[in-house]
């Protein structure tokens, strides 16, 4: 049997690069998918059903509460539960890399409300249905920069350390409801976002040469990862940050 049969997943960012990834992913073993996004999410789609899997989209603004508890309901009307949050809806591709005299109050605000209080909004969004279930995965997805402590991106940096204090508590907190949370920290990937932008690009793939495994890394590299996370084989696992970089957080 799939890993993930009959499990009904939302993915927020999952019309393109690392969360339609994790979609395509969640479907093949199984999952009934529901991508989150604000972006459209037909070309995912298309690919999803071609393939014989199951998906819907909703148009989602993660800062919006309102349009989070849209999200939580239009699934449960789709499938009537909510099993599995993968929170991957982030600003990243578009900051500018700047040192902090430099980073704007609006640029902060603007990083931290997406990164922080869009996962908060998500997870508050799902989780009295999860625990009505007595049952629940959600995934966090940090960053192996967050880990390492680097200059330039602070206010990216700081979302996402801050993601993985928010997952250790919500796994305390959530644990005996049923509900286990954890976090997974990628490397540097290129998606095609990254791969259209030079500076980025070039940015991405000077982290190679700091990995133990010397190689650029794709979206679908993090995949099993979140499946793992998101499945029945990680019943006895919470409050975790999985580093999948390459072994560039060992540095």
């Amino acid at each position: 049997m799939a890993r993930l049969q009959n499990r009904v997943a939302i993915i927020t960012g999952g019309a393109q690069g690392i969360g339609a990834a994790y979609a395509r992913g969640f479907a093949a073993e199984g999952a009934n998918v529901v991508i989150a996004d604000v972006a459209p999410a037909d070309a995912v789609i298309d690919e999803i059903k071609s393939a014989g899997g199951t998906v819907i989209a909703t148009r989602t603004d993660v800062t919006d509460e309102a349009a989070c508890a849209d999200m939580a309901a239009r699934t449960i009307d789709a499938f009537g539960r909510i099993d599995i949050l993968v929170n991957n809806a982030a600003l990243w591709v578009h900051i500018a890399q700047k040192p902090i005299m430099e980073i704007s109050k609006a640029e902060w605000d603007r990083v931290l409300d997406v990164n922080i209080n869009g996962m908060f909004l998500c997870t508050k969004a799902v989780v009295p249905q999860m625990t009505q279930q007595g049952y629940g995965k959600i995934i966090n997805i940090s960053s192996g920069r967050a880990l390492k402590g680097l200059p330039n991106l602070l206010h990216y940096d700081t979302s996402k350390g801050a993601v993985i204090s928010f997952t250790r508590s919500v796994a305390r907190e959530l644990g005996d409801a049923g509900i286990r949370a954890n976090t997974i920290a990628p490397g540097g990937i290129m998606t095609d976002n990254v791969v259209a932008q030079e500076e980025l690009r070039d940015f991405i793939a000077l982290g190679t040469a700091g990995r133990a495994i010397k190689r650029e890394q794709v979206p679908e590299d993090v995949v099993g990862a979140c499946i793992f996370l998101a499945s029945e084989e990680s019943d006895f696992v919470t409050g975790q940050v999985l580093a999948v970089d390459g072994g560039s957080a060992m540095n």
